[in-house]
């Protein structure tokens, strides 16, 4: 019983004391992570960063595997700051996994689990390799074998002693996987000593291993054989989140193999995909859960194909969805806590209080990421951990569960001293004390207690609510809060006063100009109330004490009439009256119409009087408030009793006003011709009018010619793009007709202002370059952008300027061909609008290629075998000012009317699979810088049933050679191939 004392003495204190920022609990701001460490004996220490924010400041321990680590029984470890220092690291004792807890008195909280382990790489054996002997032609993998080993692996190869890396193209490749050296076909110059290269970065070593010799075999060179795939990727790979997925695939065969991939489920590549440079490479980065499924390898060429597949499944750690938050609740109330966290596979969850596993028991459930404690106690306070984990990671959340045992207390809120109400109005009091648990709530008045009625209520919250207040309400007014730790109370005055009443409210008025009226606003109030009025015309402050013409106050103290003398036509309004005290704001509004007689036509005019006809024209006066419905013209002679209405003839106005564009300065109108029929007599011609929008004045010309429908106003003061509003009338002899409504009408814009930046230009061939350059960020006050013009030249005098070429839009390239080769190209951007061009950008130049080589590929020489067509041909010598030769390129195809097949190849030499009973055309041109280069004769390949010979095969196109070394050349591939 005596514990039970002191916990409620002290327990309020210590909750007071945290309420106001005392206490706080502790937070990480680092915290531990995974640790691969070179395993070199010149590093002596090992650092496991933990830092956590709190008051008191947090003091530190260590788990390594669970165990709490005791730092008084070894110096290996030791605590700097919250942080772990392992000294003198051994692999045999310090690999594991570590957690560090951070404890003050609010609780206890535990860091994310850390590795540590050791990387390290040993040195290759000293025995000399194995001779690799292969005939040429055929595939061959030399091993590299690592040693022992921790942590990634990169692997490299060098040839003899090239200190460069063998590098990667279709015939090579080297395995990150397996770090072997694949050759797809061997050839005469891959005789030699390969050695293999490891790093390991993490353990910050490099070894080098023996060297592998690798010899040509005499007995023969290897024939062509479909790929076989050495190099594959696992069937099965997970794949995190936003990782960087790497696939290899690479074939050996002969002719070496093309590399291709596919998707299985049909579905295109995703956009993000790299490819290595020989695609023996496919990566995906950032991997995502829509890039899973099955991908395929295939590996090809003229011999058959072959394929490897296997399957990407995406996995992700734990990421929180909701999180527990800090919560304060009274002793005996229930704790509801949930998070969720969302990962594949699926988390698991767990609790933990002060960094121990929280277990269920009679008052604790746990079910997934739910944490409920009913009838809370004191002893529940502290700090609370949901770990979600899969088994990839671990990831927790942390909040504050402060039970909280006090006395009702009023100090920080009292009940408000003085609640003023109006009579038949409604009022609440609050009564909030800080009270844990919840206080039971009573309110008195004076000395008796008050009881619930039709009009008393005391609310859940514990306020007190007055409904439809009468004066004998008035009083003080006493809160009693009571729990099972004590009672508080507070007092306060509530006053009533009168309510405020519009009485005789403005009403309203249909009145003519030159009367004097008076506005009404008049009020019942509490005497002790202070009452203000403020009237409003058409929302804007009457403000009475200037003396305002026409406005006058007139009443006593709550009587706001409002006078209004000889009014006139602009008082025509809304008129607000306010009402304003210190408990109210009340208000009534009334609408005056002002009406006069409407104003005469103005300028009136009688023209082209003839014995029967006679033309009169007018504008409309003011209306007034009383809007005019017709126009009567009457006439009257000294022959006429009284005045008469004549009839009169009208002009229909013109239709379809528009316009816009132009140049700078300049307003483009439009309109709508009017026919012949409706023009009404001779003399017939178009009123323009227009004003810049907000202005008063018109501006009006005329345009004389009948077929006219466009006219163009030029004003150097135009601000390009300004609008104005426009109007079409017409006219004749007889005099003006009727104007067209409103249109809206822009001027022309502005040529652009800027200038294109980061223009570039690249040569593609002899005859083509290609111009780049950056959008221009455009607005109003810079021009618009309709698209840009290219301007190129040359530095010949003579030729000032070659050509240009327009693109619309945002496009931002653009080729240019026909030039001539090994010329230096000047080229400049810019912009244009309808308005014209903007400055051009910096002038850039380039080179153009060298000539393509003008002599075509010669002495020819073939052979048909089996199916197989062999070519040879001379290389091709280029002159100093043609663009040296890379390639060839084989068109061929079965007849004139089929479709010409290309291969092309860096050798003087190439095999074509033909069928047996078609002839082919076949002809051969040289591939460079500058573009494709002559073509040699066409030749025409008999179909195999018409050959009476092998010896025609050959003589035949021997005949075309042209030097003594052709003909010894063609000469000897007959003798070979017999």
């Amino acid at each position: 019983m005596r514990l039970l004392w002191k916990l409620v003495i002290l327990l309020p204190l210590i909750n007071s004391c945290a309420g106001e920022g005392r206490f706080s609990r502790p937070i990480f701001i680092q915290e531990p992570q995974d640790v691969i460490f070179p395993l070199d004996l010149s590093r002596s220490e090992i650092i496991l960063t933990c830092t956590a924010n709190g008051y008191p400041s947090p003091h530190y321990r260590w788990k390594q595997n669970g165990t709490d680590i005791d730092f008084s029984m070894t110096y290996h470890y030791r605590l700097d700051g919250g942080s772990l220092a392992i000294s003198s690291p051994r692999t045999d004792q310090d690999i594991g996994t570590y957690q560090c807890l951070a404890t003050n008195p609010v609780g206890t909280i535990l860091s994310r689990k850390a590795k540590l382990q050791f990387a390290y790489i040993e040195d290759f054996e000293t025995k000399t390799r194995s001779t690799v002997s292969v005939r040429e032609g055929q595939g061959v993998v030399l091993l590299c074998g690592p040693p022992p080993h921790f942590g990634d692996l990169s692997y490299a190869w060098t040839f003899n002693d090239n200190p460069l890396y063998v590098q990667e193209d279709k015939r090579r490749f080297v395995s990150q996987d397996t770090g072997n050296l694949y050759i797809a076909k061997v050839e005469p110059s891959d005789v030699g000593n390969y050695t293999c290269f490891i790093t390991n970065k993490e353990a910050h070593r490099s070894v080098q291993g023996p060297p592998t010799p690798l010899v040509q075999r005499t007995d023969g060179v290897m024939g062509e054989y479909e790929p076989k795939i050495e190099v594959r990727f696992p069937e099965t790979i997970q794949a995190a989140k936003d990782s960087s997925v790497k696939l290899e695939c690479f074939a050996l065969g002969n002719p070496v193999p093309d590399i291709s991939w596919r998707r299985l489920d049909g579905s295109p590549m995703p956009g993000k995909v790299k490819y290595s440079k020989s695609q023996a490479i496919l990566e995906i980065p950032k991997f995502q859960q829509e890039d899973e499924g099955f991908y395929e390898c295939i590996a090809g060429n003229l011999r058959g194909r072959n394929l490897a597949k296997g399957q990407l499944i995406f996995y992700a750690p734990p990421e929180w969805e909701q999180k527990i938050q800090n919560t304060y609740l009274s002793i005996y109330d229930s704790l509801f806590w949930e998070c969720k966290a969302t990962g594949k596979p699926n988390p698991w969850y767990t609790w933990l209080k002060n960094g121990e596993r929280l277990n269920p028991e009679e008052r604790i459930q746990i079910e997934n990421g739910t944490l409920i404690i009913t009838m809370l106690n004191v002893s529940d306070s502290g700090i609370y951990q949901c770990a979600a984990e899969n088994k990839y990671q671990t990831i927790y959340a942390n909040a504050e569960l402060r039970v909280l045992a006090s006395a009702p207390d009023f100090s920080k809120k009292p009940i408000k001293k003085i609640s003023v109400v109006q009579v038949g109005g409604d009022i609440s009091i609050e009564c909030k004390p800080n009270a844990f648990p919840k206080a039971s709530i009573s309110w008195k008045r004076g000395t008796e207690s008050l009881r619930q009625s039709k009009r008393i209520f005391i609310l859940e919250d514990g306020s007190l609510k007055i409904c439809n207040v009468t004066r004998s309400d008035a009083g003080s007014y006493t809160c009693v809060a009571t729990n099972q730790f004590g009672s508080g109370k507070s007092s306060g005055s509530l006053i009533v006063k009168e309510r405020t009443v519009i009485t005789i409210p403005p009403s309203k008025m249909d009145v003519t100009v030159g009367e004097s009226i008076v506005l009404p606003c008049q009020v019942s109030h509490d005497p002790t109330m202070e009452v203000v009025f403020v009237w409003y015309f058409n929302g804007d402050v009457i403000d009475l004490k200037k003396g305002v013409a026409h406005f006058e106050r007139i009443g006593g103290e709550s009587v706001g009439d409002l006078m209004i003398r000889n009014i006139q036509l602009g008082h025509s309004g809304k008129y607000l009256c306010t009402v304003q005290t210190t408990l109210e704001r009340l208000s009534a509004v009334a609408d005056i119409i002002v009406r006069g007689p409407p104003g005469p036509p103005e300028d009136v005019k009688v023209e082209h009087i003839s014995s029967t006809t006679s033309q009169l024209s007018w504008r409309p006066g003011p209306d007034n408030n009383s809007p005019i419905q017709i126009f009567t013209v009457q006439t009257r002679t000294p022959f006429s009793v009284g005045w008469q209405a004549v009839a009169t003839v009208p002009i229909v106005a013109p239709a379809n006003i528009n316009g816009g564009g132009g140049s700078r300065s300049e307003l483009v109108i439009t309109w709508e011709s009017i026919p012949e029929e409706l023009q009404n007599g001779e003399g017939f011609g178009y009123i323009v009018m227009f004003r810049p929008v907000g202005s008063t004045t018109w501006m009006k010309e005329r345009v004389a010619l009948v077929e006219s429908s466009r006219f163009i106003y030029r004003n150097e003061s135009i601000m390009p793009m300004s609008p104005f509003e426009v109007k079409v009338g017409v006219y004749n002899n007889e005099g003006e007709g009727s104007l067209s409504t409103v249109s809206i009408v822009y001027s022309g814009e502005d040529e652009p202002q800027l200038a294109p930046r980061g223009t570039s230009v690249q040569s593609f061939s002899a005859s083509e370059m290609e111009v780049s350059w950056n959008a221009i960020a455009w607005n109003r006050n810079t021009g618009r952008v309709l698209g840009y013009e290219v301007l190129y030249w040359t530095d010949n005098s003579k030729e000032s300027m070659i050509g240009k070429s327009r693109v619309s839009g945002n496009v931002t390239t653009k080729n240019i061909t026909g030039l001539r080769a090994n010329t230096i190209y000047f080229a400049s951007v810019r912009a244009y609008n309808t308005a014209g061009t903007g400055p051009s950008s910096p002038p850039v130049n380039v080179t153009t290629k060298k000539s393509p080589p003008s002599q075509p590929p010669a002495n020819i020489a073939w052979k048909l075998s089996n199916s197989k067509l062999c070519l040879n041909w001379e290389h091709v010598k280029t002159m100093e000012n043609e663009s040296e030769v890379l390639g060839y390129k084989i068109l061929y195809r079965q007849n004139r009317q089929s479709k010409t097949h290309i291969l092309e190849t860096n050798n003087t030499s190439a095999e074509l699979l033909v069928p047996f009973e078609e002839d082919y055309l076949i002809e051969i041109r040289t591939v460079s810088d500058g573009g494709d280069g002559s073509s040699s004769e066409e030749i025409r390949i008999p179909k195999m049933s018409s050959l009476s010979s092998l010896g025609v095969q050959i003589l035949k196109p021997c005949t075309k050679f042209l030097s003594i070394v052709g003909i010894f050349y063609c000469f000897a591939i007959q003798l070979l191939s017999r």
